[in-house]
């Protein structure tokens, strides 16, 4: 998740050279209080059935132990 919202801060707020850091920090926060304030979600498409049909070794299947 970090790598995405990396990439959509990067895309929409860090797409030009700020060469002052004071203005990077404001402009990444008023990039990060837009954001929240629209309730931005990241909508999964990679299941968890996916990923164990996928990889089924880092995904395995969880025993059924009592």
């Amino acid at each position: 998740m970090v790598e995405i919202e990396i990439g959509v801060l990067r895309g929409q707020c860090l797409d030009r050279r700020i060469d002052d850091p004071k203005c990077l920090i404001n402009e990444i926060a008023a990039w990060e209080q837009q954001r929240n304030a629209t309730g931005a979600r990241i909508r999964w498409m990679f299941t968890t059935e996916k990923a164990r049909a996928k990889m089924g070794r880092a995904y395995p299947v969880p025993s059924k132990e009592s």
